[in-house]
């Protein structure tokens, strides 16, 4: 297997398993408070994290320079979290995860602002076919809702949270300096564990853990380690092989996956109106996945 086709691997699984948290979510986001949860997802993906160094060579020093760097991006990062197990108390899994299809265009405007990053015109239009993609799948084909911006609660609470994963991509290439990704990563989710633990430890301690049923759990490892400890391995694998644009066109493969979680899970078919919007956002991962050699050719 090439060293492409690797990174593409990489990211389709990072897409599905990304995709389950929508679909496991929307499954427990009424049973324990979201800052509560995502205390506790924040806590245990450390441990996996901090396992995973140990086992890597340990914790160089230089990785605890500037901490409030770690501060900072761990209060940005749990923020969408609480906001999207907020968001799933009412709205729809392929809903919200149509909401995340807008992360990519929101990243690209914060990419100009803390970066500086351009884009080529082939990236403008898959983010704006994406884009329109996600709006139809939010609004759920109904133009009238969509005249009206008559956008559902959930939604709106997840979109506010997509905007601070938005920004937590530039601004951690922003901030990093030259930390390996397992030691960046052990810092922001100790860092968003005591922030969220600090907002939240009523919650944390009015919640009877141990009469949480097994969905509860079962969904927080999942959270934990599969769509957090691997996903950022998943990413490390395609970053290093494949051109950002690509990378960062999985993200519109999200809401299929979901539609496909559903299923797994019993949950049935979507309204069948929305397969347009989720065809539109194939479409813009097929506009970002083209092949680019011409482009970087001249």
């Amino acid at each position: 297997m090439s060293e492409t086709a690797k990174g593409h691997l990489a990211m389709l699984l990072f897409s599905a398993l990304v995709a389950g948290s929508f679909a496991l979510g929307s499954l427990v986001a009424n049973l324990v408070e979201p800052l509560a949860l995502t205390a506790a997802r924040f806590a245990l993906s450390a441990g996996f994290v901090a396992g995973a160094i140990a086992l890597t060579g340990g914790m160089r020093r230089e990785s605890l320079r500037a901490p409030w760097r770690y501060l900072l991006l761990g209060a940005v990062f749990a923020s969408y979290f609480v906001l999207m197990f907020e968001g799933l108390k009412t709205a729809p899994p392929v809903s919200t995860s149509a909401v995340f299809t807008l992360t990519p265009l929101m990243a690209a405007g914060f990419g100009w602002l803390l970066l500086r990053q351009g884009m080529t015109a082939r990236m403008a239009l898959a983010l704006a076919v994406g884009a329109a993609g996600a709006l139809w799948v939010i609004f759920r084909a109904d133009l009238s809702a969509l005249l009206a911006f008559e956008i559902g609660r959930g939604e709106g609470i997840y979109f506010v949270g997509c905007v601070a994963h938005a920004l937590y991509t530039p601004l951690a290439r922003r901030l990093n300096r030259g930390e390996r990704p397992f030691e960046f990563a052990l810092g922001v989710m100790i860092s968003g564990a005591l922030v969220v633990g600090a907002l939240g430890w009523r919650d944390l301690v009015a919640t009877d853990w141990a009469a949480l049923p097994p969905v509860l759990w079962g969904t927080l490892v999942y959270l934990a380690f599969f769509a957090a400890a691997v996903t950022v391995v998943l990413l490390q694998i395609a970053t290093q092989r494949l051109p950002s644009a690509k990378v960062m066109a999985y993200t519109y493969l999200v809401p299929s996956w979901v539609v496909l979680w559903q299923l797994a899970l019993g949950k049935g078919v979507p309204d069948p109106a929305i397969f347009g919007g989720v065809a539109l956002t194939g479409v813009a991962l097929a506009l970002l996945l083209k092949n680019q050699s011409r482009e970087r050719n001249h």
